[in-house]
């Protein structure tokens, strides 16, 4: 009885997931599954720790992280069936915390707001396949060096907060003191996770943050938590903030905010998305089969997000190492989404993960997308100039939207005095302009 059993669910996971077509099994699977979430699960505790930096509740956003990652990778399972997960990107949260709220001065609830708008746009253009022709329109080298330049954002926001960098009148930043033991704790994450990423051990980013925290507890630098094991944090702080909000959108300030979301969204998920493709052996004729889906269920889980409390959600590139042990399906994401289930009784261990232990993780993200710019066309000055200044922009200017800007405004132009400008595509004249407002918006009109 339970051998016919037993037969009739892997006939239905076979119908479901089509192994047999994939070449692969449901241990594999499953195996592949475990490891693409313990090579991604730090971000059930980097978010809600760089959102609690913008004034959110720190037990809602995990709880929010969680729900977002469940949504978007059984969406992907189900609709695309491909071995890849979602959760909210690191990119998003930190535009969202150190750009929008504390550079522009947003409060967290209107900015919030913001993301649930562009949200639904993103949705819209997503069904109407919009979202492709834009992805499209903008050239290759920009897409890059807008990925380096948030990880260069990124590792930056890890430095300064891991202590290893701190302000300094005369030359803007200068290195930190040695003789803070929180900064001593930061060097032995990033020491110890750099090997395990040079050794190439999966789950390299999870295993450094559990090894950073182990040592700050028994050095007493982070104190002991109450209880490892408890009821699921209440969403009640952050669910549905942005729709009572909405009606602040009216300022000029969040439509920028709101297209910014869009771009950053736009190249994170979709260039991820198509990388793991390749990998994985998944595209024929330069095109990945099913994207159109696997779009919707990164938008759904966005919106999703949006209305739970979190920032916008996108693939993430840690899939890469489940791919890389056989994950061909979207079982793969089934059991991701099953793990960050049972990860949500696990809401007290936010105790533990200080700023200290999750720095070592945002400059080890930076590095990984920093590597995008050895593909940039560094011989072509028309190519250089404006993607060197989105990816210095968004360090410099501690804000992921000015980096951008820059490099969209310097691209047509530079383009046209090199006698390129019918390559520009006019989507690229249009956003140009939409950059020169959004600049405008941002620095000139009245908060």
């Amino acid at each position: 009885m339970d051998l016919s059993n037993n037969k009739k669910d892997l006939s239905f996971i076979e119908r479901l997931f089509h192994l047999n077509e994939q070449k692969t099994t449901v241990k594999r699977e499953v195996l592949a599954g475990l490891t693409t979430f313990v090579s991604m699960a730090y971000i059930l505790f980097v978010n809600p720790q760089v959102l609690g930096t913008a004034g959110m509740d720190k037990g809602a956003v995990f709880t929010a992280t969680a729900l977002s990652a469940i949504l978007g990778s059984v969406l992907m399972a189900l609709l695309a069936n491909y071995p890849i997960a979602i959760a909210p990107g690191l990119g998003d949260n930190a535009f969202f915390t150190y750009s929008v709220v504390l550079a522009m001065g947003i409060p967290w609830q209107t900015a919030m707001a913001g993301v649930l708008v562009s949200s639904v746009i993103f949705l819209i253009i997503s069904v109407l396949k919009i979202r492709e022709i834009v992805i499209d329109a903008i050239p290759h080298d920009l897409k890059l060096a807008v990925a380096s330049g948030i990880g260069l954002f990124i590792a930056f926001v890890g430095l300064k907060g891991g202590g290893l960098i701190v302000a300094s009148k005369s030359t803007l930043v200068t290195m930190g003191s040695f003789t803070v033991a929180g900064t001593w704790l930061t060097i032995f994450g990033l020491i110890v996770t750099g090997i395990l990423m040079a050794r190439k051990i999966p789950g390299s980013i999870f295993i450094g943050m559990i090894l950073t925290t182990i040592l700050g507890l028994v050095t007493k630098l982070i104190p002991l938590p109450d209880k490892i094991i408890s009821t699921i944090p209440s969403l009640k702080p952050t669910f549905g903030v942005a729709v009572a909000h909405l009606g602040d959108i009216k300022q000029p300030q969040l439509w920028a905010v709101v297209l910014i979301f869009l771009l950053v969204a736009f190249f994170d998920t979709a260039g991820t998305m198509i990388g793991l493709a390749e990998q994985a052996g998944f595209m024929k004729n330069n095109k990945m089969p099913r994207i159109g889906r696997a779009l919707m269920a990164d938008s759904v889980s966005m919106l999703g997000g949006a209305f739970m409390g979190t920032t916008p959600t996108a693939a993430f590139v840690e899939s890469s190492a489940g791919i890389a042990i056989g994950g061909r399906t979207g079982l793969t994401a089934l059991v991701v989404g099953g793990m960050f289930a049972l990860s949500m009784f696990f809401s007290p261990l936010l105790a533990v993960v200080t700023t200290n232990v999750t720095a070592p993780v945002l400059i080890i993200v930076g590095i990984l997308m920093a590597q995008s710019m050895k593909y940039i066309d560094w011989e072509k000055f028309e190519i250089a100039m404006p993607a060197f200044l989105t990816i210095v922009g968004m360090p410099l200017t501690y804000n992921i939207s000015y980096g951008i800007a820059f490099g969209f405004i310097a691209y047509p132009i530079t383009m046209i005095a090199a006698g390129r400008h019918k390559e520009v595509n006019p989507v690229m004249y249009i956003l140009f302009f939409v950059f020169l407002l959004l600049l405008y918006v941002i620095n000139v009109l009245p908060k």
